[in-house]
């Protein structure tokens, strides 16, 4: 089968959409070796992470050749392009198709990742939410299949866009190969607690320093925040600094790569993940499968992506966050069974065959 992707995020995008995007054509390639894979791109960064896309075996990455280019060409060139590549199916791997896929013959699938733009307005410019609105809604109406990466995304788009069940597939989002891997063995570093994700008011970073301040002193310990953030980070600093709390923190400056996030995971006492909403929440199943007990929230997507062991606690409470992370520091036997509870859940759950399977499998029936 010869199958196209939009790969704009893959070779441009060095966070959640675009890592989306490169494990999920890593999963495929090495599934399943003997179909074609197209990359659409309208520009390629060109750095370490996206070289080996361009010489990955049965790949072949596409750019516009002609006066049209960038997102013009991504939108109303690319059909046409696919079109002499002879391209059977197209997905979209983020959110959003290309104009005129619907009268070419070309069988489709999108990617729905969230709706957080509609759950959690307030984050987002008026602008951006009728951007955002129109190409989702586009893209529900017109592809063949709707992929959504957690039931939460799936009841959201169920009813934000009026779409027929039977159009929408479950398809976990794929975590890169590298936690499937042996653990890692720990390095005997002073005991910490972990966050990794965007610090924004959904995330509820404030949740887990107001946790922190009601932890008992004999098991506090300090926090290491992973992730970029703008002014809500600064409002948890200011916080933090208002509390006389600065010490319990580390930040660091650099971007973190995955053998060190990976690392991080593995010494960690504790990820602590109370968001308020994810599409999936893949941080929750990274740290699992790396063996750190997690602590995490009881709504949206985060139970699915936590299963039976991870801690769950509301997220607007912090003195329910604080109780679970106690829990997980004083229980020792708890304590163990969540680590090889979590860690087996992941590995039936998100494994890499798995999900490949299940995306081959929606391919093989829009082609039919």
């Amino acid at each position: 089968m010869r199958i196209g992707f939009d790969a704009k995020r893959l070779y441009n995008n060095f966070t959640g959409l675009g890592n989306h995007s490169r494990t999920t054509i890593d999963i495929l390639t090495e599934a399943y070796p003997n179909h074609e894979y197209w990359l659409y791109t309208p520009k390629v960064t060109l750095n370490e992470v996206t070289q080996p896309y361009l010489n990955k075996k049965g790949c072949h990455t596409v750019k516009p050749t002609g006066i049209v280019r960038g997102s013009a060409w991504r939108t109303y060139g690319q059909v046409e392009q696919m079109k002499k590549d002879g391209i059977e199916v197209f997905h979209g791997l983020s959110n959003e198709m290309p104009v005129g896929l619907f009268h070419s013959g070309i069988a489709s699938v999108v990617t729905i990742h969230d709706v957080a733009f509609k759950t959690f307005p307030d984050m987002y410019h008026w602008h951006d939410k009728k951007i955002y609105n129109l190409k989702w809604q586009y893209a529900c109406n017109h592809a063949d299949k709707i992929i959504c990466i957690s039931e939460c995304t799936k009841r959201d788009v169920l009813e934000f866009y009026n779409v027929p069940e039977h159009k929408v597939e479950v398809v976990y989002q794929p975590v890169n190969s590298i936690y499937y891997e042996p653990m890692m063995e720990k390095d005997g570093q002073p005991p910490y607690m972990l966050y990794v994700g965007s610090i924004n008011s959904r995330k509820n970073l404030l949740g887990v320093v107001k946790a922190m301040e009601l932890i008992p002193k004999d098991l506090r310990m300090k926090l290491v925040v992973v992730g970029g953030g703008g002014s809500y980070k600064q409002k948890v600093k200011e916080y933090i600094a208002e509390k006389g709390m600065e010490k319990w923190f580390v930040w660091p400056d650099m971007v973190v790569s995955t053998d060190e996030l990976r690392r991080l995971y593995t010494n960690a006492e504790l990820f602590i993940y109370p968001s308020f909403y994810e599409g999936f929440g893949l941080p929750v199943v990274e740290a699992q499968l790396c063996g750190c007990p997690v602590v995490t929230s009881n709504v949206s997507s985060l139970p699915e992506a936590g299963g039976a062991w991870a801690q769950k606690a509301d997220p607007s409470s912090p003195e329910d966050i604080c109780e679970k992370m106690t829990k997980l520091l004083t229980d020792t036997e708890l304590r163990q069974k969540t680590i090889e509870g979590g860690r087996n859940y992941a590995m039936e759950t998100f494994h890499p065959q798995k999900l490949a399977k299940q995306l081959m499998g929606v391919y093989e029936q829009i082609k039919q």
